[in-house]
């Protein structure tokens, strides 16, 4: 079976951009096929970050471990996700969030300096890349908003109409800190949507 066809990475580029057999066969070269294990960190805090990461298979998980041990979720990343702690990618400063595994993952990893070689080689990528940055700013934007706005019941809908494939796939409390709320009134709304 033909690669171009096949190959998840190649699907989601290509809903931005033409690329070729050849130009994917280069991609491919700068990225680097990982496996981790469920319960595993692929990004703890406190380090230096220099990859950012395209989910092939499973769940990750970013969030902020604050000064009294509480989680904060940032984000969720399944399958045809990008995800990183961006601000010690694109800062060079020391890692606050820590990326984990919800789920045995496949990843593929991509080096900064790699991917600049990359957008070098083959210049299309920049469409695609600067697309993925408008649509991840405007998507923490409204999440902001949201959580400024918007009841708690709100956002609980709001998260099920934009992200149907996670809810089944994490834990509750994971949700409850993604929206903001105590696991106690994520089950008391759940029973009100219901």
């Amino acid at each position: 079976m033909d690669i171009l066809i096949t190959h998840p990475l190649h699907k989601h580029l290509s809903k931005e951009i033409d690329l070729s057999k050849e130009e994917f066969d280069i991609i491919l070269e700068y990225f680097t096929p990982l496996s981790f294990k469920k319960k595993s960190l692929v990004i703890t805090s406190n380090q230096y970050v220099s990859d950012q990461y395209f989910v092939l298979k499973g769940c990750l998980r970013t969030y902020l471990l604050d000064t009294s041990a509480k989680e904060h979720t940032l984000q969720f990343a399944i399958e045809n996700w990008w995800s990183s702690d961006y601000i010690s990618y694109y800062t060079g400063v020391k890692s606050i969030l820590n990326v984990e595994c919800i789920e045995d993952t496949d990843l593929l990893k991509v080096k900064k300096e790699d991917l600049e070689q990359l957008l070098l080689r083959i210049p299309k990528l920049e469409h695609f890349f600067r697309k993925q940055l408008e649509s991840a700013f405007v998507s923490f934007q409204k999440r902001i908003l949201s959580n400024l706005n918007n009841t708690a019941e709100e956002r609980y809908t709001t998260f099920l109409t934009r992200y149907p494939n996670i809810e089944q796939r994490v834990k509750n409390y994971q949700i409850a800190s993604y929206l903001g709320i105590t696991p106690e009134s994520l089950s008391r709304i759940r029973k009100q949507v219901k």
